[in-house]
């Protein structure tokens, strides 16, 4: 019985005219392992996607509080000393941190578990599930300002939502 590497690939013309090419050899489909297969059906499910991604976002927020609430100066800077004006900077940092922390973990949950639903709901991956996630993200974020503030947060976030889709190209 012959094996794989006896076998020959008869020559073309056109690999025959270039005699230096080799021809790359075709590399066999890789399955799943059942591993990656539960690691996948785990990903799906929309509740732990939503809590990842709130658990992240506010991981971001805490970041960017930090980092936005050093930049914050005192209004009595003049007036303050020097210990003053750190306690009063730790204060803001953190006053600052933990909001951002709160606002961006709500975010990232309900923008996920949005999109997840309406995904799995429609059977599509496009653009319109972003546009509707990033609706539901932005009226709720706002609805405490009333209904007019709720519909432009929900146009806000649902163009902003899609801008961003368009920039990374995420969809064909």
């Amino acid at each position: 019985m012959a094996s794989s590497s006896d076998t020959k690939v008869p020559e073309t013309a056109s690999s025959s005219s270039s005699e230096g090419s080799v021809k790359p050899k075709i590399e066999p489909i890789k399955l799943p392992t059942p591993e990656d297969i539960a690691g996948q059906d785990i990903w799906n499910n929309c509740a732990i996607r939503s809590v990842f991604s709130g658990v992240m976002g506010g991981g971001l927020g805490l970041f960017m509080g930090l980092l936005l609430g050093a930049l914050d100066s005192p209004l009595a800077q003049d007036t303050m000393t020097g210990r003053q004006q750190l306690v009063y900077a730790a204060k803001q940092m953190g006053h600052r941190s933990l909001s951002s922390c709160k606002t961006f973990a709500v975010m990232g949950l309900v923008f996920s578990a949005a999109e997840c639903v309406v995904e799995k709901a429609r059977a599509k991956h496009d653009t319109t599930n972003t546009a509707v996630a990033g609706c539901v993200t932005g009226g709720s974020l706002s609805a405490r300002g009333g209904p007019q503030a709720a519909c432009v947060g929900c146009a806000g976030f649902a163009a902003f939502s899609v801008m961003i889709e368009k920039f990374l190209d995420r969809h064909d």
